[in-house]
C-alpha cells in the first residue's frame, strides 16, 4: 500500500487546539504561562486608569468611603460576573474548534441554523472533520429560531451587520489599548518630575508605541516568551502592594465586597454615579479580547492563568487601592502611583511601564485574528496574513493593520492626550463587544446546545442586564470621547459591509451569466476550437456550472488546453480544512473532453495559498480521481454525484483518508511505475494523457472583474461600488498573489460586472 510522506501543511496542523487540551500537563502549563504575555496584559494593566477615569467627573464631588465602597464594590462584581462566571466559565465552552471570537461564535450558529451569507455552500461540506454538526435531538424553541431565520433573510443580513458591529468595536480595542495603556504608565512619572510638560508624556508615549508595533513581525509565540515574565512580575508586583496597603490603610476594606455599596452609591449620588460606571467598566477591558486570542493557545490553558493567577492577583490590587483611598481622597486621580510605597515607587513604575506595553499586545493580537477571519468570510479586502508558528496555527501577523493600527494609536495619543477621554472610548467599545457576544451566546444555547428558553433567557437578563446598564452610561460619554469609538468602528464596519456587498453581487452575476452546457456539448470533443497540450485552470467563484470568463476567453482566442480544469477556491464556515479534506475532484461533461472541476476548500483560519507545491497536488489528485472514478464507494471515500443544468452529472470525489494520507504528489506517482508510463497496467489511457499535459505546461486563467453600479442605482450604490468598492479593489492585493499563482503562466480575462 502506498504510504506518503507528511507534508509541511501537515506538520503546520501538528499541535493544533483541538488537541492541546488533551497534551502533557506542562505543555498545558506552558501555554498558560505564554498567554499571559498575549491575552492578559490587558486585563492586568486596568488598574493603572479605571479608579482615575471613574472619578473623573462630578463624581469626584463625592470623595468619601461610601462612594469608593461603592465603586469597589461594582468593580469586584463585575469583575466577577463577567469575566470570571461568563468568559472563563461560559463563553469559553463555545469555541469553534479552539478558535474563539465573536467570528467564531457567528460560524457555529451558521453551521447549525444555515445562516451563512457565503456563497457556494454544499452539502458535502458538512462531511469534513472540522464541521463538527452533530445530529441530536430537535427542541421547539431551536427549531423555531432556526425557521425564523430561515424564513426571513432581512434578519440574517441584519445578524451579519450586528455580528460586523462588535468585530469592528473588537477593532477599535486595537487602537484604543494601546494608547490608555502606555499614556497611563508613563504619566506616572510626573509624580516625582513634577515639572514634566505633557508633551514630553505624549512623546515617550509614541516612542515607546513605535517600537512595540515594530516587533509584532516576530510572531506571537516569541512576543509571549518576551512578555509573559513582565507580566507575570507586574501582576505580583501589584497583588503584592495591594496586600500591604490593605494591611496599612484600611484592613475593613473586605466589608466593600457586598452588593449592599453598589445600591448605596447609585441611591445617594443618582445620575453621577451611574454616569461613573463608565470608567468601571475599564476593569474588564481585554476580555472579549481574551476570548478572541483563544486560537493561539489552548482553552485549558487560558482558563487556568485566569482562575489561578490573573483574578486573585487583580482583586487584591483593587482592594488595595481602595484601602488606600479611603484614606487618601485628595490623591484619586493619581491613586495608583500613589499607592506605590516610596521605596519601590521607580521599579514598579517601570514594570508598569512595560506592562503597558504587554497590555496592548492582547488587543493587537486579537484584531490579527479578527481580521484574518474577516477576509476569509469575504467581509474584510485581501490583505498579506503570515503565519508565525509552526505549531499553533492560529498565530497570525497582518503588516498592513499592524502599521495602520500604529497610526490610528499614535492619532488618538496625540490628538486627545487625555486618558480619561481615551477611558470613554475605550468603555463604550468594550461594552458594545460583551453585548454583542451575551446576545450570540444566547443563540448559541438554543440553538446548538439545545438549552431550554428559560435557561437562555436567565443568561441574557443577567449578563445583558449589567451589560446594559454600562452601555447606557458610557452612551452619555459619547460628546467626551465616546464619538471616537462610534466613527472608527462605523468606519471599518461600512468598509466590511461594502466589501461583502460587491462580492455577493459577483457571486450573483456569476451565476445569472453561466455558460449553458448545452451550448459547450452543441460544439462537439473538440469544442470547435483547438487543443494546444498543457493543462488549462480556469479559477472560477462558481462551485457548479461554467463561468462566464471560459465563454468570453473561447469567444476570445479560439485555442485552450488539452485538459481543462475549473478551479473554485471557496472559504467554508468553519476555522480549518485538513490538508486531505482540502479538495473535490470531478468532471465536466463527456470524457472525451478532458475538462474537470477542482473545489479547493478552505477555512476562515487557512492561509488562502498553499504551502507546498499546488500544481503538482492538483495532478495528484485528478490522477487518483481517475482511478477511482466509476468504482462506487473506495479506500479513499464515497465517489458522488450531482446533477447541475441540462441534467449532465458532475462527478464529484473527495479525499477523506481514514488513516491521515496525503495525495501523492505527481514525483510519488511516477516513480511509483517503472519505464514508461504510457500504456502501463495501472493507468489508464486519461491518466496517461493528463500526465503528459502536465509536463507540458500549466497556464492560470483568471477573470479580472470590474465592478460598476447601474445607471438605474440609488446614489448610495453608485457610491458604494464606484468609489468605495472599485478603490478597494484596486489597492487590496490581487486574486494572483492570494492564490500565490506565478506570474509567468497567468493569463488574465478582463470583464465587467453591474450591480
Amino acid at each position: 500500500m502506498f504510504q506518503p510522506k507528511p507534508s509541511f501543511e501537515s506538520q503546520e496542523y501538528g499541535l493544533h487546539n483541538q488537541n492541546l487540551n488533551k497534551a502533557s500537563c506542562s505543555a498545558v502549563l506552558s501555554l498558560a504561562y505564554q498567554s499571559l504575555g498575549v491575552i492578559y496584559g490587558d486585563l492586568s494593566t486596568s488598574p493603572l486608569y479605571v479608579y482615575k477615569t471613574t472619578f473623573s467627573g462630578k463624581l469626584s464631588l463625592h470623595e468619601d468611603d461610601e462612594e469608593i465602597y461603592g465603586v469597589l464594590s461594582f468593580i469586584f462584581w463585575t469583575f466577577t460576573l463577567i469575566a470570571l462566571l461568563k468568559y472563563v466559565f461560559i463563553v469559553m465552552s463555545a469555541d469553534d474548534n479552539g478558535e474563539g471570537g465573536t467570528f467564531a461564535l457567528y460560524s457555529l450558529l451558521c453551521r447549525h441554523a444555515k445562516l451563512s451569507m457565503l456563497p457556494n455552500q454544499q452539502e458535502t461540506d458538512e462531511k469534513l472533520s472540522t464541521y463538527g454538526v452533530k445530529k441530536t435531538a430537535e427542541t421547539w424553541q431551536s427549531f423555531a429560531l432556526k425557521s425564523f431565520f430561515e424564513k426571513h433573510p432581512k434578519f440574517r443580513k441584519g445578524l451579519l451587520i450586528f455580528v460586523l458591529l462588535g468585530t469592528c468595536m473588537t477593532i477599535g480595542d486595537g487602537v484604543f489599548t494601546p494608547a490608555i495603556s502606555v499614556l497611563s504608565a508613563v504619566s506616572g512619572v510626573k509624580i516625582k518630575v513634577t515639572g514634566l510638560h505633557d508633551n514630553y508624556v505624549v512623546a515617550i508615549s509614541c516612542v515607546i508605541l513605535v517600537g512595540l508595533f515594530s516587533i509584532q513581525h516576530h510572531g506571537t509565540h516569541r512576543v509571549a516568551f518576551l512578555f509573559a515574565p513582565i507580566v507575570t512580575a507586574w501582576l505580583l508586583s501589584i497583588a503584592g502592594i495591594g496586600i500591604y496597603n490593605i494591611i496599612q490603610w484600611n484592613p475593613r476594606i473586605f466589608r466593600a465586597l457586598s452588593p449592599v455599596y453598589m445600591v448605596k452609591l447609585l441611591k445617594e449620588t443618582g445620575r453621577e454615579g451611574w454616569l461613573s460606571l463608565g470608567g468601571v467598566v475599564l476593569s474588564i477591558t481585554g476580555v472579549e479580547t481574551m476570548f478572541a486570542d483563544l486560537g493561539h493557545f489552548s482553552t485549558l490553558s487560558v482558563k487556568i492563568a485566569f482562575t489561578f493567577l490573573v483574578y486573585p492577583c487583580l482583586v487584591l490590587a483593587y482592594l488595595g487601592e481602595a484601602a488606600f483611598l479611603s484614606r487618601h481622597h485628595e490623591d484619586i486621580q493619581q491613586s495608583f502611583y500613589k499607592a506605590i510605597p516610596e521605596t519601590i515607587f521607580w521599579p514598579v513604575f517601570i514594570v508598569a511601564t512595560f506592562a503597558a506595553v504587554v497590555g496592548s499586545q492582547a488587543a493587537i493580537s486579537a484584531t490579527f485574528s479578527i481580521i484574518s477571519q474577516c477576509c476569509a468570510l469575504n467581509c474584510f479586502p485581501h490583505v498579506k496574513i503570515v503565519h508565525t508558528s509552526r505549531k499553533i496555527y492560529g498565530q497570525v501577523y497582518i503588516p498592513e493593520v499592524n502599521w495602520m493600527l500604529l497610526s490610528l494609536c499614535l492619532a488618538v495619543t496625540i490628538g486627545l492626550r487625555d486618558t480619561n477621554m481615551i477611558g470613554h472610548a475605550y468603555g463604550l467599545a468594550v461594552t458594545v463587544v460583551m453585548f454583542v457576544t451575551t446576545c450570540l451566546m444566547t443563540m448559541v444555547m438554543i440553538i446548538i446546545w439545545k438549552q431550554r428558553i428559560v435557561t437562555a433567557a436567565a443568561f441574557l437578563v443577567l449578563f445583558g442586564s449589567v451589560e446594559l446598564l454600562y452601555l447606557s452610561a458610557g452612551i452619555f460619554k459619547i460628546p467626551k470621547g465616546g464619538w471616537i469609538s462610534l466613527l472608527l468602528s462605523l468606519t471599518f464596519m461600512s468598509v466590511m459591509f461594502i466589501w461583502n456587498y460587491g462580492k455577493l453581487k459577483k457571486h450573483e452575476f456569476d451565476l445569472e451569466n453561466k455558460v449553458s452546457m448545452n451550448r459547450i456539448l452543441s460544439l462537439g470533443p473538440s469544442l470547435g476550437m483547438v487543443r494546444v497540450p498543457g493543462i488549462g485552470l480556469v479559477y472560477t467563484n462558481l462551485a457548479t456550472g461554467i463561468p462566464a470568463i471560459f465563454g468570453h476567453f473561447v469567444t476570445n482566442l479560439p485555442a485552450f488546453h488539452q485538459v481543462l480544469v475549473f478551479v473554485c477556491v471557496k472559504s467554508v464556515q468553519v476555522p480549518y480544512v485538513k490538508a486531505e479534506e482540502r479538495m473535490l475532484m470531478g468532471r465536466v461533461g463527456p470524457q472525451e473532453y478532458h475538462m474537470f472541476r477542482c473545489i479547493v476548500r478552505y477555512g476562515y483560519k487557512d492561509v488562502p495559498h498553499e504551502n507546498y507545491n499546488f500544481e503538482n497536488r492538483l495532478v495528484s489528485a485528478l490522477v487518483e480521481f481517475l482511478e477511482t472514478e466509476g468504482k462506487g464507494k473506495d479506500e479513499f471515500g464515497d465517489t458522488e454525484s450531482e446533477n447541475i443544468e441540462e441534467n449532465v452529472a458532475e462527478h464529484m470525489f473527495t479525499l477523506p483518508d481514514r488513516e491521515e494520507k496525503m495525495v501523492r504528489s505527481l514525483k510519488e506517482i511516477e516513480e511509483s511505475f517503472s519505464g514508461s508510463l504510457e500504456g502501463h497496467p495501472n493507468l489508464n489511457d486519461e491518466s496517461v494523457q493528463i500526465l503528459k499535459a502536465r509536463e507540458s505546461g500549466i497556464a492560470y486563467i483568471l477573470g479580472h472583474s470590474y465592478a460598476k453600479a447601474k445607471k438605474s442605482s440609488t446614489i448610495f450604490t453608485k457610491f458604494a461600488i464606484d468609489v468605495v468598492y472599485s478603490f478597494l479593489s484596486r489597492n487590496c492585493r490581487g486574486t494572483d498573489v492570494v492564490l500565490n499563482v506565478p506570474h509567468t503562466s497567468l493569463l488574465e480575462v478582463g470583464m465587467i460586472y453591474y450591480v
